[in-house]
């Protein structure tokens, strides 16, 4: 039954691997987990999946496959032997437990109508004092009480098991969503380089730790600099227009960008970039930086990075005089390209699911301008991208 397991979280993108499912049946064979469903889950999970953002992929997977109670008694021949039953239930119950359990002669006798009932129950139950289900009086079920049962089936009432696969607590860690506040930043983790720089702010435990130990004993506490995030980076923003349904999304890339990299510098421009950018908005009629002057005043490491849909007229793109706004001597190409001669990498973040890209004439033009270094605005493009930018 765990061999189709195993297959079901491929084809939901989870990719786990033969090393990783065999150390599963190890762990099992440990009884590291024995007669719950919810402490399988978190095993599997552990062993299964080694990134954060394919635990969505496996939530729905475990779900699927071991959410339906006509699958029990096949999971219980998979997950609980016989002798494992036995031995554990042994273990676990207290000397004053084992005497209490009198309704069924023994416990054995209650392992043996549990399986018998499992095998003549052929639908779902709710109350009662036999069947396995929910609620009621049975020995066999959840959601539900009796002093010598065994609980079937997650989320009991008493709060001793929670079905979080259901719950879905990591759907916005999911690598095919757009980026929002809580993954934002971990996306752009990728693009780190750490310098020690600035005042002594941070204790240095080694160092202490040897100088103290050179000083007889007398404590010695050395301090050095803290660790900053050393990369350069030059956002550019497309805003108004066909953006606007971006805004937000824009926002908490922003936002988690300047919390992320102490060295970063933002424009905006209108759907391309042309001879002049600008910081504020409301008054770029009036206070706009020259091109030119930002190409000369940034360094040619800084990792530089456009966001927007790419969504246009082609001429905007490739025509002097093609800008929607103002006359342009130049075209929007010979500018880009003094962008993209003067620093080293420059990629383009697009918050347009990456399937419509291929309806927009002027997406692909900005394909090739970025050396096809587009990505869309989902964790996975973003993670992707950080990842050009720091090879």
């Amino acid at each position: 039954m765990l061999v189709n397991f195993f297959f079901g979280l491929k084809e939901a993108g989870v990719p786990v691997t033969i090393r990783e499912f065999l150390d599963l049946l190890n762990a099992l064979s440990k009884e590291l987990v024995f007669a719950d469903l919810d402490g399988f889950y978190q095993l599997s999970r552990a062993i299964l999946v080694k990134d954060e953002k394919f635990f969505d992929k496996f939530d729905q997977a475990f779900g699927r496959f071991f959410n339906d109670i006509e699958d029990l008694e096949g999971l219980l021949e998979a997950l609980i032997p016989d002798e494992w039953m036995r031995k554990t239930f042994e273990k676990q119950l207290s000397e004053a437990e084992k005497a209490q359990i009198q309704s069924l002669g023994s416990l054995e006798e209650l392992i043996k109508k549990f399986k018998e009932r499992l095998a003549e129950q052929k639908e779902k139950h709710e109350g009662g004092n036999k069947w396995i289900g929910t609620g009621g009086t049975s020995p066999f079920g959840q959601q539900g009480y009796h002093p010598e049962g065994i609980r079937v089936g997650p989320n009991g009432q008493n709060k001793k098991a929670v079905k979080v696969w259901d719950q879905r607590e990591f759907k916005d860690l999911d690598d095919s969503v757009q980026v929002g506040t809580r993954n934002i930043a971990m996306a752009l983790k990728r693009l780190r380089k750490f310098a020690r720089t600035g005042l002594t702010e941070e204790l240095d435990l080694p160092d202490t730790i040897r100088s103290t130990a050179n000083n007889a004993g007398f404590l010695d506490v050395k301090m050095r600099p803290e660790r900053h995030n050393a990369v350069k980076v030059l956002l550019f923003f497309d805003i108004g227009g066909s953006m606007d349904p971006f805004i937000r999304l824009c926002e908490q890339l922003f936002s988690a960008a300047r919390s992320e990299f102490k060295h970063m510098e933002y424009y905006y421009f209108h759907n391309f970039i042309y001879e002049n950018v600008w910081k504020n908005s409301y008054r770029r009629s009036s206070e706009r930086t020259d091109l030119l002057d930002v190409i000369q005043k940034f360094s040619k490491d800084y990792k530089v990075i456009f966001v927007g849909d790419a969504s246009m007229s082609p001429y905007e793109i490739l025509q002097p005089g093609g800008s929607v706004e103002h006359w342009n001597e130049q075209s929007g190409v010979y500018w880009f390209e003094q962008l993209t001669n003067h620093f080293d990498k420059v990629v383009w973040l697009n918050p347009l699911p990456e399937k419509e890209w291929g309806w927009t004439q002027s997406i692909d033009i900005c394909q090739k301008l970025v050396d096809k270094q587009m990505y869309p605005l989902t964790i996975g493009g973003l993670e992707s991208a950080m990842g050009y930018l720091s090879a």
